[in-house]
């Protein structure tokens, strides 16, 4: 009996032996993604985690608002902030080295001028002009030619801003001379002044227009008297998070951030 005991306890030890090693190798899994694993510096997307910073057109303040919040609920540990300004403004603070990590600009224009300082810029929207006024249109604007009536009060961006230079274009196609009351350091100062009924009309993205119904109306422009913007993306060469900037830039052309953005009324890239 004493030598079948025997057998049976190194039958035993075996066994337990055999059963133990995966459960090691398994244990050395889990200590390797707590210490030193993905997980540990991505976010579940695969998006490394980061704090960043994003320069963006004044045009994109509410609809980056629910972007980067989507994006922050994708990518747990990510926080995104966003300074808004005109697409000028923001070109300035890239040049003079403000602490940043990715740009989007109203124009190619003003991106392309900053090659040095970005990486390759992508078109992730674009938006078209409307004329607003004020609710229920008093002054019965109904065109691009009406806003050359010198009893118009009519403001506009000024001309390094990109809506200001879209607008000026248009007009200009239409030969229509229009001597603005003030001009604007981006196109939510234009809104502003048609909103508390300090100008009777101005040139604003559609976009905008649209964030302002209860105060402001929006006349089209036609196709053909239009201008289109395009919304170049890009990251910053001086960001310190550049993986993590790169992902962000990456995912304002993904069909979720395509979604919110559309959803606010801005065109496919």
């Amino acid at each position: 009996m004493s030598l079948l005991l025997a057998r049976r306890r190194a039958a035993a030890a075996v066994l337990t032996a055999a059963l133990l090693v995966p459960l090691a190798a398994c244990g050395n899994d889990d200590k390797k993604d707590a210490d030193g694993g993905s997980e540990a510096t991505s976010s579940a997307s695969g998006a490394p985690k980061a704090d960043l910073t994003v320069l963006a057109a004044s045009s994109l303040t509410d609809v980056f608002k629910e972007a980067g919040a989507a994006y922050e609920k994708a990518n747990p540990g990510t926080k995104v902030t966003f300074s808004f300004a005109g697409s000028q403004e923001l070109a300035a603070q890239v040049k003079q080295g403000a602490p940043a990590d990715a740009l989007v600009t109203a124009d190619t224009k003003t991106m392309d001028g900053l090659s040095g300082d970005t990486g390759k810029p992508v078109v992730i929207a674009k938006n078209r002009l409307v004329i607003a006024v004020g609710e229920g249109n008093p002054e019965k604007v109904e065109n691009l030619k009406d806003l050359a009536d010198p009893k118009l009060k009519v403001v506009l961006a000024a001309p390094e801003v990109p809506v200001g230079r879209y607008s000026r274009q248009i007009l200009d196609a239409q030969k229509i001379e229009v001597k603005p009351v003030s001009q604007e350091p981006n196109v939510r100062a234009v809104l502003s002044k048609v909103e508390l009924g300090e100008a009777d009309a101005g040139l604003v993205y559609k976009t905008d227009a649209a964030t302002a119904t209860d105060k402001v109306d929006a006349i089209e422009v036609p196709d053909a008297e239009n201008a289109i913007a395009s919304y170049p993306a890009a990251t910053l060469k001086a960001s310190e998070h550049s993986e993590a900037a790169t992902a962000f830039v990456a995912w304002l052309s993904t069909p979720e951030a395509q979604k919110i953005l559309q959803g606010a009324g801005f065109q496919q890239p």
